[in-house]
């Protein structure tokens, strides 16, 4: 494979903004590529595929170069030097005696707080996560079968085939741009992990019910939640990023889904306004994201000690406050895309222990260990009439 000197330097400036501005990856490279509209396909394809391999081994390429990171170009195409022959000509090979945290590339804070929470499980957790994710589509069962978006796919020029981690879950075989074909435009499929697709069925969204989806964001399970519902009932999207909210809509509208409704929440009392009127409620707080670290290749990067310790604070007013919104018999629902456990098992069992009128009815991880797919952390609890 050749390497041309103003590829390799796009390469180099992804990773001054990236560990330098603090830019997450995929930003600073649709800045670079959107930079230099003449490069090709190939070229553009080159500087996103070793930007991101770069950004994910970060700790390790210093470590097998013998010295502290730096930003100063010099080193930095040192640094890809030794990426190169070890990445592309196999002509570096790494030493069996590397600790874990350095061999899989992780800092060591968080190397030190997966393994104590983990254990065992942590090695495979960890060289899971490095390995780069497919592009998931969730056919939009509303607009088509998993067979028509097949066959549509192939019209229009793209590899695909059926996942089996669900039945309406499609894998291509590389990373198209799909924003441009008449079958995205028109509402065929959404691109959803896997793993993401798995969290809505634990909801148990009929037609008729009447769901809260309390931290939406941009709506991706809301819209698998209408699909199932077969675009009947109520979904109420609430989030505290209105522009998210937004997005939810826009995505709503091109799936052909008519059910979904949003609420921009400013104070905790517009979580409670209407009372205790929702039959089925899914919480999928904010998290560290550690279980989409193989995607977002920088989040192992920008995740700090401090940043956590907020997170599992703010998890844990959420889930003392948004349930108040389910009805008694509701359901339950509490996610994350986190692989540790102080987010997920420990956070499920102080609200039990806080919160007696709920009963816990199973807890599941979806592991990058043993399926192609993120990680993710699901709960289900039904709300009782007694305590």
């Amino acid at each position: 494979m050749k390497r041309y000197p103003n590829l390799v330097a796009g390469v180099l400036e992804v990773l001054e903004w990236s560990f330098g501005k603090g830019w997450y990856a995929d930003r600073v490279v649709d800045k670079v590529l959107r930079a230099n509209k003449k490069w090709g396909a190939r070229d553009r394809a080159f500087v996103a595929q070793h930007s991101y391999e770069m950004v994910r081994w970060w700790r390790l390429l210093w470590a097998l170069l013998g010295e502290e990171p730096s930003l100063k170009r010099k080193k930095l195409k040192e640094l890809f030097e030794l990426y190169w022959a070890w990445q592309v000509e196999g002509t570096l090979v790494l030493p069996e005696d590397l600790p874990l945290g350095v061999r899989e590339s992780y800092p060591a804070w968080l190397d030190a707080r997966a393994d104590a929470a983990l254990g065992a499980q942590w090695p495979a957790l960890a060289h899971a996560l490095n390995q780069p994710a497919q592009v998931i589509l969730r056919v939009n069962t509303l607009r088509s079968t998993r067979e028509r978006v097949l066959e549509r796919l192939a019209a229009e020029g793209i590899e695909a085939e059926a996942s089996d981690l669900r039945p309406e879950a499609i894998v291509l075989s590389k990373r198209p741009r799909l924003q441009h074909l008449p079958s995205f435009q028109e509402g065929w499929y959404e691109v959803q992990d896997g793993g993401s697709q798995c969290i809505a069925p634990y909801v148990d969204p009929q037609p008729g019910d009447r769901i809260l989806d309390g931290c939406s964001g941009a709506g991706g399970k809301a819209l698998h939640m209408a699909a199932l519902m077969q675009n009947r009932g109520e979904i109420l999207c609430m989030d505290i990023e209105a522009y998210k909210l937004g997005e939810a809509v826009k995505r709503a509208q091109r799936a052909g889904v008519s059910i979904l409704t949003t609420k921009h929440i400013v104070h905790t009392a517009d979580v409670l306004e209407r009372g205790a009127w929702a039959d089925k409620m899914i919480l999928d707080v904010p998290c560290s994201g550690t279980g989409v670290i193989r995607r977002d290749v920088d989040t192992k990067w920008k995740l700090l000690p401090e940043h956590l310790e907020r997170t599992l604070e703010v998890q844990a007013r959420i889930l003392q406050r948004y349930p108040g919104a389910l009805r008694v018999g509701g359901r339950l629902v509490y996610a994350t895309c986190s692989i540790l456990p102080e987010e997920n098992e420990a956070q499920v069992e102080a609200f039990v222990k806080a919160q007696p009128q709920f009963s816990l009815e199973e807890m599941v991880r979806i592991s990058p260990a043993h399926a192609h797919s993120d990680g993710y952390f699901v709960a289900v609890l039904t709300k009782n009439d007694h305590v």
